[in-house]
């Protein structure tokens, strides 16, 4: 699990990446939405590790607010707008 979550975590940071060097905007958004599937498969592996109690000595809030932040910025590249 603790890989998987790497991979995705990974996955995130290198399609925004991707994404922004691509001149197509439909290009780009794929790559934001890529990016944004990762991010929501971050999301539910936590909330399984959690279930079966892995997490349970972590306070979870500042990344599942930045992950919140994250996905909303993600949400706003993709409709294309402005991102500030």
């Amino acid at each position: 699990m603790i890989s998987q979550i790497r991979r995705e975590a990974l996955s995130v940071h290198l399609n925004i990446a991707e994404g922004s060097s691509r001149k197509s905007e439909g290009e780009r958004k794929r790559y934001f939405e890529i990016s944004r599937g990762s991010l929501v498969e971050i999301d539910a592996a936590l909330d399984i590790a959690y279930e079966l109690n892995y997490l349970a000595d972590l306070n979870l809030d500042l990344l599942k607010q930045s992950m919140i932040q994250t996905f909303k910025l993600l949400s706003g590249l993709i409709l294309g707008k402005s991102v500030s």
